[in-house]
């Protein structure tokens, strides 16, 4: 008999599990809280590395598909002083693939292709050890047993307490996120700034980082160091009382950076919260946990691409069918905590120094990983 797995979470982690699964025609159940694919905005842009994200690619059969959607131009990254004093100005070779840039949304459309999804599909807890499974308690009041469930399902997991009782703390760094759309047409001197891929400028305890996506859209993230409840006296409903939050934040820094506050549409609050960098759990035969869920880190690039690579990952462990799938879970589970917890070191330190007391510990941070040309 074919084992009943589900994946909760329709995220890079879920997707590229099942969609690597399908690939070996084994079925799975996609279990996703939004009612459709577009029902809220899907995020910024991805760089996916070779190693990681990229090979999650190869894995699924998509490496073609994902280079024709790719923007390898989009690994330029500019850095400012808050005076605008340019520090570094990086621009890829033509030839340089080695961490093109996708849109989270393309990227998920690539990923869902022959994927038979559950939209609208909440999740609000996993009851492992039953005798009929691994039962999954839906919104709705639905109940519905399955032999393994993959908890993808992000920072806030519903699946994780099935496994363990460790939830994300606060880092003490909060980003506002805000966009700009047609910036080309109509805000060229703000397209300039940004380039072809990113622009980012650090001071002290706070930075401005603007990142290019496809169609002319580019997203601005505010990041600075505050008590989790700094908006206690500010409507963050309030589009207007946040940009002059934001501009008062950032006074004194040079005017086209401020700009790219001034022209943004709509303030997304977003605090950064993690995981501990070390997280494990004793097993559970029945349910595991892949991405956030498992391992939540600092934005810093690699949280994606371990999602990616371990969902595939996972996948070709169980389509492989030479192991016991419970031994299988088990031996990855190891393997993913090895190698997370690596990152999650490297991502809390980085994130230490790019919001911190001295501006220069950020630019240090960038030469480590991109030399200046």
């Amino acid at each position: 008999m074919r084992q009943r797995i589900a994946v909760v979470g329709g995220g890079p982690a879920g997707l590229a599990f099942a969609r690597v699964m399908h690939r070996h025609d084994r079925l799975v159940t996609v279990l996703e809280r939004d009612p459709a694919p577009d029902a809220r905005p899907p995020g910024g842009t991805l760089d996916l590395h070779e190693g990681l994200g990229r090979l999650a690619m190869d894995k699924a059969g998509l490496s073609a598909e994902f280079e024709a959607l790719s923007r390898p131009e989009g690994q330029a990254m500019r850095i400012l002083d808050t005076d605008g004093t340019v520090l570094r100005d990086w621009r890829p070779d033509p030839a340089e693939r080695a961490n093109p840039e996708i849109d989270r949304g393309q990227l998920r459309d690539l990923l869902l292709g022959p994927l038979d999804v559950r939209w609208g599909q909440g999740v609000t807890k996993v009851v492992p050890g039953g005798r009929d499974g691994v039962l999954v308690h839906f919104e709705d009041g639905r109940q519905e047993a399955f032999d393994l469930v993959v908890g993808a399902d992000g920072a806030w997991s519903r699946t994780r307490p099935a496994v363990s009782p460790v939830t994300p703390h606060y880092t003490g760094v909060t980003s506002v996120e805000t966009s700009l759309d047609d910036v080309d047409t109509r805000h060229p001197d703000l397209a300039r700034l940004v380039g072809d891929g990113s622009v980012a400028v650090y001071g002290v305890n706070r930075a401005v980082v603007a990142q290019r996506n496809s169609g002319g859209h580019v997203k601005v993230h505010a990041q600075f160091r505050a008590p989790l409840d700094w908006h206690a006296h500010l409507d963050l409903g309030d589009a207007e009382a946040v940009r002059s939050h934001l501009l008062t934040l950032f006074d004194g820094w040079t005017a086209p950076v401020l700009d790219l506050l001034r022209h943004g549409t709509g303030f997304v609050h977003r605090p950064l919260h993690v995981l501990p960098v070390s997280h494990t759990w004793t097993h559970v035969p029945g349910v595991t946990l892949l991405g956030d869920a498992a391992h939540l880190m600092p934005p810093l690039g690699a949280g994606a691409n371990l999602a990616l690579l371990e969902g595939a990952e996972l996948a070709e462990s169980l389509a492989d069918g030479s192991a016991d799938p419970d031994d299988a879970v088990r031996a990855f589970e190891e393997r993913m905590w090895a190698r997370a917890g690596r990152w999650a070191k490297i991502t809390a330190a980085g994130l230490e120094r790019l919001v911190s007391p001295d501006p220069a510990a950020a630019l240090a941070v960038f030469d480590q990983v991109q030399p200046s040309r």
